[in-house]
């Protein structure tokens, strides 16, 4: 092992040339990913709200289920359930 100023150069090229093929297939695997997101459009759906969904199923459902909470309190707060369906029948409802 070639020791250069206290460092083991074999062993930090081992580190590197693993790290640089790893930085390989990382690009080749998102390269895939947009194909399958370009297919995916192609066919008619929506990617942003694929991403979403996969971030969100990556939460663990106690942190997916406040995150819900939360989004639901704020969109209350700003008033964004009156325009839906669900929304209009409860003012209905509420001005009887």
């Amino acid at each position: 092992m070639t020791d250069v100023g206290g460092i083991a150069a074999d062993r930090l090229r081992s580190f590197i040339e693993r790290i640089e093929r790893l930085i390989e297939d990382r690009d080749g695997i998102n390269a895939d990913i947009r194909e399958v997101k370009a297919e995916a459009k192609s066919t008619g759906f929506d990617v942003k709200a694929i991403d979403a969904l996969i971030k969100e199923r990556k939460l663990d459902p106690s942190a997916r289920q406040e995150q819900e909470h939360m989004l639901d309190l704020y969109r209350r707060a700003l008033g964004e359930y009156v325009s839906t369906p669900l929304g209009e029948a409860a003012m209905a409802r509420a001005a009887e």
